[in-house]
Formats: structure tokens, sequence, C-alpha cells
């Protein structure tokens, strides 16, 4: 079986159907294709047959045979298996969930048997950025105020709306306050796994760089105690010199005496934050402190030709520059886990991998469920048919750089180069999982038209397909569906790493200038309410 998947298109004329690997017995439509349209394969070689006739309308992004599969045999996209003919299939037909079904892979998982090399940047880049008293390295400047428990979340939010645009003008280096608020914080084991996973993500927002300070704000009977995230992480005070008194680090509510008086005082602390936290400027960091979060959702068949390939290149652009690529969603990679394997740099990182994969099939098998209940209705709508399909399109977000570890969800990235951490599909719990593990930057990869953003990290949206992008220009930053018209996928990999340096220096992106990213904020924790 191939080590790495071909998303380079095996024709070079711009023809209404797209065939991605010479092994397919696929094709892809570039637009919608009425009834009657003709692909050929120009010399006849591969699979296919020299010339097939579309029998039915094939919209765009989705699948026609372009040879005979027999029921029970392999359909093949991008080289690779991504199901099994649930009936006999002939050239011209179209391939959706009515004839396609997932089946057995019967994976061949190898490790670290096709490790390709480091990239390495001929020139090293910077990026304007802040750079935090601890050394760490800022793309944005915000005041979070950490909300412990849902039932602190309104006061939270009431604090942070009193700091509008007309407020923080006078302090042009502030982006804003962002209120971190959440459906938990209660009703499990103190200090169990369910606690310490919540903490994990409380903390790992507290001490982002691109928070410059910070209020924890909690009820004060939860489970999920301020003072144990005061302790667990190390969290203090912000140093505001010549104040009479030092800020407070923690409000709860019940002491405080109730909301009002919480959201007052609240109020007034942040207040006092301003000018210390405006004094920050930017200055050039090398493109080795950046950590990039790579996310895609509402996709569809192009995906995984267009948007999600291109990304990959400038992920393996910044990897060549020292910086790291998060690559996550691991219920998305399912059924593309064996090419990752591979380039694992050993044997304990890929195994790693498989065994994130093994507990989110006995964790679905718990709850009454499989993780190949997937893709969800849009991304069918969008011509992905199975998760196989779906997740090895994903992958290439990772481009082609080797795997150098795996984390647990929500964990601190560390390493450099290329990592995957394990979080779930859902894409705000997803992208809340690599910020709380130090992403300063997330590109997000979108067939259908997510709108997302997750403060106080900023979002690059990268459209599939040309009529998305055109249809929703507010929201999207660059349009990769170009390449389904001649484009090609190194050329946009480019545009995104420029956008990516950019975008890391202060430009602003689609989101953010909605003013997008106040309710993305979504940890995910597994275990039981009790």
């Amino acid at each position: 079986m191939p080590s790495a998947i071909s998303h380079q298109p095996a024709e070079t004329s711009v023809s209404p159907f797209l065939r991605l690997h010479p092994d397919d017995n696929i094709v892809i439509a570039r637009r919608q294709a009425a009834a009657g349209t003709e692909w050929s394969d120009g010399d006849g070689a591969g699979n296919g047959a020299a010339a097939v006739t579309s029998r039915e309308p094939i919209n765009l992004g989705h699948k026609m045979a372009v040879s005979p599969i027999a029921s029970g045999q392999p359909v093949r996209k991008f080289g690779q298996m991504i199901g099994f003919a649930t009936e006999d299939i002939e050239p011209g037909e179209w391939i959706h969930g009515h004839n396609l079904g997932v089946g057995e892979l019967g994976q061949d998982y190898q490790f670290a048997t096709d490790v390709p090399p480091q990239p390495v940047a001929d020139e090293l880049r910077t990026f304007m950025g802040y750079r935090r008293a601890n050394g760490k390295v800022a793309t944005r400047n915000y005041i979070g105020i950490i909300s412990t428990v849902n039932c602190s979340a309104t006061a939270s939010k009431w604090i942070a709306r009193a700091f509008d645009d007309e407020l923080l003008a006078a302090y042009p280096n502030i982006d804003g306050v962002v209120a971190l608020v959440h459906q938990g914080g209660c009703s499990f084991q103190f200090d169990g796994p369910e606690h310490r996973h919540l903490a994990r993500v409380l903390g790992g927002f507290a001490r982002h760089p691109n928070i410059g300070a910070y209020l924890v704000v909690g009820l004060g009977c939860e489970a999920s105690q301020p003072s144990y995230l005061v302790d667990q992480y190390d969290l203090v005070q912000l140093d505001v010199p010549g104040h009479k008194e030092p800020l407070p680090l923690v409000m709860n509510i019940q002491d405080e005496g109730g909301v009002r008086k919480t959201v007052d005082r609240g109020i007034a602390v942040l207040k006092e934050m301003l000018p210390e936290v405006n004094k920050v400027q930017r200055e050039p960091i090398p493109l080795s402190e950046l950590i990039l979060g790579t996310e895609c959702g509402g996709s569809d068949g192009n995906s995984g030709v267009t948007a999600n390939p291109a990304l990959g290149v400038a992920s393996d652009r910044l990897v060549a520059h020292g910086g790291t690529s998060i690559l996550a969603e691991v219920t998305e990679i399912y059924g593309g886990e064996h090419l990752l394997t591979r380039r694992a740099v050993n044997e304990a990182v890929g195994r790693k991998l498989i065994e994130r994969i093994e507990w989110w099939i006995d964790h679905a098998g718990k709850l009454g469920s499989v993780i190949n209940n997937n893709p969800s209705v849009g991304n069918k709508l969008g011509g992905l048919t199975t998760i196989y399909e779906k997740s090895l399109g994903a992958i290439a977000k990772g481009g082609n750089s080797p795997l150098q570890a795996v984390y647990e969800y929500a964990e601190p990235v560390t390493e450099k180069g290329f990592v995957i951490m394990d979080t779930p599909g859902f894409d705000p719990a997803s992208v809340t999982g690599m910020i709380a593990g130090g992403a300063q930057i997330v590109t997000f990869t979108t067939g259908r038209g997510s709108c997302f953003g997750c403060k106080p990290v900023p979002t690059i949206k990268i459209a599939t397909n040309t009529p998305m992008f055109e249809r929703m220009q507010d929201d999207m930053d660059i349009d990769a569906g170009r390449i389904l018209d001649g484009a090609s996928i190194e050329g946009i990999g480019e545009e995104i790493f420029e956008k990516i340096i950019a975008v890391a220096s202060g430009e602003q992106t689609k989101s953010e200038a909605q003013g997008i990213g106040d309710e993305e904020f979504c940890p995910w924790v597994p275990g039981p309410v009790l």
C-alpha cells in the first residue's frame, strides 16, 4: 500500500472531472456536470476507459465511476480505498451512499518505515509578534475572563460587555476582552480525570501568550474551584507598578455578595489592567516560535483535493522554518492513520496514535455509537460518502513532514515540527484544545461554509471551492477552489503561508473583522456528568 497520498491531478487539462491518482476507479466533478458530460483519461492508461459519459447529473465534488466496480469491490480515491461497492456499479454512474459503504479496510500498520526528510527553509523568515516577559510569543493581545463553572458564565460575560470599542479606543494595543465561558465545571469528582481535563483547558487559556492579563471568576461552591486552577497552573496576579493594592486574581460570586457586585468590581479591576496590558509592542519574531492549529469543518468532496493539500504545503513551509503545525480531530484521522504511522519518527509515536484511535473506538462503543458514523449531513451533500474518504482528505492538512509527537487533548505542545493532538471532530472543541495547547494561529478549511473564529487566536478561513467563496466573501480569507480551474496546489499553499505570516503580524482575518469568536470556546470533557 502506498505510504503517501497523491493529491496531484493525473491529468493537466481543466476538464469537467478530475482523477486524483492513476489507481483510482472514480473521478470527481470540478463543477456541476449534467447527464451526458464526458470525461476522458487522455491516453487511455490507468484504471479508466478511454472515455466515460455521465449517466446522470453529478454535483460539484461528487464522484463518478470510470470503470466497472463489482459489488463488494473497493472504491479508490487518492489511490486509497474509501469503501466498498454495495451493488454493481457501471462506468458513468454516480457513486454515493446509495451504492458505497464502509466495510473493513484491514489496515496494515507499519511504524517509522517511510519517514520523510525534515524540510529545511533556504532563508529563515520572521513575523511581527509580541514577546512576553516569560519569553513566550503572542500574535494577539487580549484580556481574558476565565469562568470556572457555568454558574459564573453570565457574570463573566457582563464584565466583558462593558469593554466596548469606544472604551478600548484609548488602548490600541489591546485586541479586546474575552469571556471564556462554558457549560460545565461541576458534577464531577474533585481532582478526578474530568476535573483535571477541564483545568488543563482553562489553565492553558489563562497562560496562553495571547492573553496579556486575566481574571478568574467562579461561583464559590463548584467542583472546579478557582483555587485549584490557580495552584495547578501557577496563575499569578498582574503586576501593576504604582498600584496601591494588588489586583485580585480570583473573584467568587458568593464571596463578593452576588452577581451585580461581582460584575461591578470585575469591571473596575479590568479597567486598572488596561494601561499595563496596552504597553506591549510588536517586534520581529522567528517563525520557529509559531504554533499553527489546522482544522477542517463543513468539509466537502473538494476539501481533500484543494484546500487541505494546499494547507499541507503551508504546514510544511512552517515546519521548514522550525515552527510547529498541529493536525487534530483523531476521529477524522480514522481510516488514514496507517499513512501517518509510517511517517512517525519512531515506533512509540506511531503506536500512540493507534492507541488514541483504539480509545475512540472503545469510547464510542460504550456510548452506543461508532466513530465511522460520519460524515455529517452537510459533508454528504458536498460529496463525501464515508469516514475513510473524509479522513484521507483531512490528513492532507498535515503536509508531508515527519510526525514528531502525539499529544493528549489540550496538552502543552512543546515539540517542533508536525504533530498530532487528540481532539474530537467537533470544530469548537477541537480548536479549543489546540489553543489550550499553545497554538497562536488557526487555519480552517471549509467546503460548505463554516463561519468560525475563536478568541483570543485569529482564524484564517480557506474555501475549498470558488462558488462558496464568492457566496461568502465576508467570511472566507482565501479561495483554494482555484485549484479546480488549474491553479497549482503549491501556489495556493504559498499564498496560505504568506497569509499566516501576515495574520500573525496583526492583519485581521474576516472572522475578526466581524467580531466572531466569543462563543466558540468549548472545552471537551469526555467523562460522565454526575
